[in-house]
């Protein structure tokens, strides 16, 4: 089982080691979605939104301990595509692929955009095409060069996240003990006060929910970037081990800081909560730091993003569900046609953020939007299925890293995935997200069942000759 599925990624290097995996992981999750979003969140839910965060946390914890123990048993580009197919048939691995490789083909034209126009603004005379171009072009280097190259980009792109994260929490703690020059222990006034630790009641932590929980996205790169580390098992279990309490320390232990020193009505959260908080430490320029931090959260995604992209597009093809082209490779070992339609797209997705309507743009962003719940439901669906044949194939050696309380745990993580869709399905806005997902899972697996008929027809014996029709 595990030789049909991985055959495809022999043909990639393995010059990714531990250190790679973990900062990846580290750096897909911590992005623009904290470093902007927990605002609004806080906005939405008050202090409460710890709760959200906590709740969000545990769950995409689940979801990535699931992922590992099969990604460390069968370490493979396609990752959760693969996985998918193995429980549940072609069509699910087919489908699970090309949403999640539209979805990141999206939103890399976001992340692109949000530096140009950041940029921009410090280079007022340089045009946003120009930044994004350049943006583009260096990236496609970094990732046609070698995944070596790409790993050490990566990590260094991680690394000034996870210091300017660890800082905030040093400069957050002084604050919040009064150890900073004219400050005073700030006590509970404001995780307690202004109407309480949950001011907005269980529907604001609810909503809260919903605006944290996609933050999490971008950890699964780990898995996909597997198929390419040196000693798969081992690396993916050591790096998802320290993963997750860390990426749970950095958002419930920031966000935790800003509702204790900040009221959590407080408009400079929702315009900056970093840069509102080291404002108030007395920082001179922290909303140009910020910035700064920012461009380089939506880079290292961008970076990442396009290998996740050409990773899983040469597997689908690899596996027969894509065009054989994606599979060629360079005499560096990297998939280069796949890198190189994943860029071209950048630039289509670039263009359409500046071109298209706000509402077309809004219907294709929204058909990103809530994927990421499509990814999680069968990934969780896929560990129930392949657990037994996981731990059969093992045999005496056993797995090398397992899931907690299964099965229990996992039927858990899906009833919780499931009151998030029924959340959803209560507002407005992630209504939207889940009509125009569900559209997207309904046109993919039209593709599929199109292209399944279209293979069978090639493959099923054709009309008898006429001689012997003859005869």
């Amino acid at each position: 089982m595990p030789a049909a599925a991985t055959d495809t990624d022999r043909a990639l290097g393995h010059g990714l080691r531990t250190r790679h995996l973990t900062m990846m992981g580290l750096g897909s999750a911590i992005g623009a979605g904290l470093f902007l979003g927990s605002g609004v969140g806080i906005a939405v839910a008050g202090p409460a939104v710890l709760v959200s965060y906590a709740v969000a946390g545990l769950l995409v914890v689940l979801v990535m301990r699931m992922l590992a123990e099969m990604a460390s048993a069968v370490p493979a580009s396609g990752s959760f595509s693969v996985y998918a197919e193995l429980a549940l048939g072609r069509w699910a691995g087919f489908t699970l692929g090309w949403v999640y490789w539209f979805t990141l083909v999206m939103v890399l034209g976001v992340e692109v955009t949000g530096v140009a126009r950041i940029v921009t603004g410090w280079l007022p005379g340089v045009p946003q095409w120009g930044v994004a171009l350049a943006v583009v072009a260096v990236f496609a280097v970094v990732n046609l060069v070698g995944v070596r190259q790409f790993g050490e980009f990566e990590f260094w792109f991680a690394l000034v996240k996870v210091v300017a994260i660890v800082g905030f929490l040093v400069v957050g703690a002084a604050l919040v003990l009064g150890w900073l020059p004219g400050t005073s222990p700030v006590g509970t006034a404001n995780l307690l006060g202004h109407g309480g630790f949950a001011p907005t009641g269980a529907a604001g932590v609810a909503a809260g929910l919903l605006v944290v929980v996609f933050a999490f996205g971008g950890i699964e790169i780990v898995t996909i970037a597997s198929a390419e580390a040196a000693d798969p098992q081992r690396a993916v279990a050591r790096a998802t081990r320290s993963i997750v309490w860390r990426i749970l320390l950095f958002y419930v232990g920031a966000v935790g800081v800003m509702v204790l020193v900040l009221p959590w009505d407080s408009p400079a959260l929702v315009e900056g909560p970093f840069v509102a908080v080291l404002d108030l430490a007395g920082l001179a320029g922290a909303a140009r730091l910020m910035e700064v931090v920012v461009v380089l959260a939506l880079l290292s995604a961008f970076n990442a993003n396009i290998y996740a992209t050409s990773r899983m597009a040469f597997s689908l093809a690899g596996r027969g569900d894509g065009p054989r082209v994606l599979q060629r490779v360079s005499r560096r070992d990297v998939p280069w046609v796949a890198v190189v339609v994943s860029v071209v797209l950048a630039l289509v997705a670039v263009a359409l953020n500046w071109l298209l309507p706000d509402a077309l743009l809004g219907i294709l962003l929204n058909a990103a939007g809530a994927s990421l719940l499509v990814v999680w439901v069968l990934v969780a669906v896929s560990q129930l299925r392949l657990r037994p044949r996981l731990v059969a194939a093992a045999g005496a050696e056993g797995l090398p890293l397992r899931m907690w309380g299964y099965p229990w745990l996992t039927w858990v993580t899906l009833a919780g995935l499931g009151g998030v869709v029924v959340l959803m399905l209560w507002d407005a806005a992630a209504r939207a997200q889940l009509a125009a997902t569900a559209g997207l899972v309904a046109v993919v697996v039209g593709i599929w069942l199109v292209t399944e008929a279209a293979r069978r027809r090639r493959s099923s014996p054709g009309d008898v000759p006429s001689a012997s029709r003859a005869g």
